[in-house]
């Protein structure tokens, strides 16, 4: 046997609590708590505290109630007595805190568990500002019960940390709540990797009958006639929906904005009927990279054509799986086809359409195939063309597209 490590500790206390907790009032939760502190030892009520969040004042009250002698009654507080939690006390307490929270959100963002780079002082001190009474207990309480906690010095592996990479997400997240208040679309944009056409295997798994799971080649050689498709897709982080163009020829600028527009006609126009603006969240880098000449030449064409201004920021280097499309729709689709070959290009559309999720998430695809020409120059005379205003805050990351009068 191995001695169990805190960790250890916190997780079959949690496990037990979670179990138990129905079947406690009061008393007996105070009581069962102080039993598995005293048991533990040294350090054990902060071990319980943090894996059921009852705090140290009531486990020190349980271990004084395990200590004196029994007596005939006890008084119970009777179901629904005692002070409301602050919650329910204040409504708006719970989202206020998640939107301060949510700007500043850190860790791997596919992961349930999140964390802060705000101290919880600092949210205490936000929170009062804006007319909530909360103290910091309470805020660290709160945010345990949100999957969040505070880690310092910490960092996930992302790649280059550009010194304004905080800064620039902030500026993200508050020009697309702007957005959101006035009903202007938000979309976020990027290309899913590149998929073999034919039968290949794909990986994950799928319940099949005993020994009747699809045979498909032992080699990943690319079929000629069928190549490989590449599907660009467009979030709508308002509406929760999506559009997934999926192209046939070269992964370019050209198709990556006819994607929205299409994603414009299909879907963008008819639930946005006044829009003026739209606002692009997208990848640094490939055919919405903004250094790409052609993108922002492209995006010209479709802001004329449309008489939309079309806002665009850039997600930080090294920060691509923070774009809300790779977490909140790629990684649907990719569960929706595991295990299942690509057999053809309808194959693929279809099951992209498919896709669904309990939040309500709902996917149109269609297959582009049109041809689209790889190398385009864009000299300096053609990109002066373009009505372009960038943003004071990193100009190159963050501008805009005006329509040509």
């Amino acid at each position: 046997m191995y001695a169990k490590t805190k960790i250890d500790l916190e997780e079959d206390i949690k496990t037990k609590y979670r179990e138990l907790s129905p079947n406690l009032d009061e008393k007996s939760r105070r009581a069962w708590a102080a039993t598995e502190a005293k048991t533990i030892g040294p350090g054990g009520i902060s071990i319980v505290y943090r894996a059921t969040g009852i705090t140290y004042k009531t486990i020190k009250k349980g271990l004084n109630d395990i200590n004196e002698k029994p007596s005939i009654k006890k008084w119970i507080r009777s179901k629904g007595g005692g002070r409301k939690t602050l919650i329910e006390k204040d409504e708006l307490l719970e989202g206020k805190l998640k939107e301060f929270v949510e700007s500043s959100t850190r860790g791997d963002p596919e992961s349930p568990l999140l964390w802060t780079s705000k101290s919880t002082y600092n949210l205490r001190d936000e929170l009062n500002g804006s007319g909530h009474t909360i103290s910091q207990r309470s805020v660290s309480t709160i945010l345990r019960k949100m999957g969040y906690s505070l880690q310092g010095n910490r960092k996930t592996q992302e790649g280059g940390d550009h010194p304004d990479r905080d800064e620039q997400f902030k500026f993200i997240y508050r020009k697309v709540k702007r957005f959101q208040k006035e009903n202007s679309p938000v979309i976020s944009v990027d290309t899913k990797k590149k998929e073999n056409i034919g039968n290949f295997k794909n990986e994950g798994k799928e319940h099949y009958q005993k020994a009747s799971s699809p045979e498909v080649n032992v080699y990943d050689f690319i079929d000629k006639e069928q190549g490989k498709v590449a599907p660009y897709g467009i979030y709508d982080l308002s509406k929760n929906n999506g559009w997934v163009s999926v192209g046939i020829s070269s992964d370019t600028s050209q198709f990556a904005v006819n994607s929205i527009s299409t994603w414009w006609e299909k879907m963008g126009k008819s639930a946005y009927p006044k829009a003026k603006k739209l606002y692009i969240n997208a990848d640094g880098g490939g055919s919405n990279g903004w250094r790409n000449r052609l993108w922002k030449t492209e995006l010209q064409s479709f802001s004329t054509r449309t008489g939309l201004v079309i806002h665009v920021s850039h997600f930080p280097p090294g920060t691509s799986k923070w774009n809300k499309i790779e977490h909140r729709m790629f990684s649907f689709i990719t569960k929706n086809w595991r295990g299942r070959p690509l057999l053809d290009r309808a194959t693929v559309v279809n099951l992209i359409a498919s896709t669904k999720t309990k939040n309500g998430l709902i996917i149109r695809a269609a297959l582009d195939e049109n041809s689209y020409e790889k190398g385009i120059i864009i000299t300096d005379e053609v990109l002066a063309k373009v009505k372009l205003r960038k943003n004071k805050f990193h100009g190159e990351w963050n501008y805009e597209v005006h329509p040509l009068i």
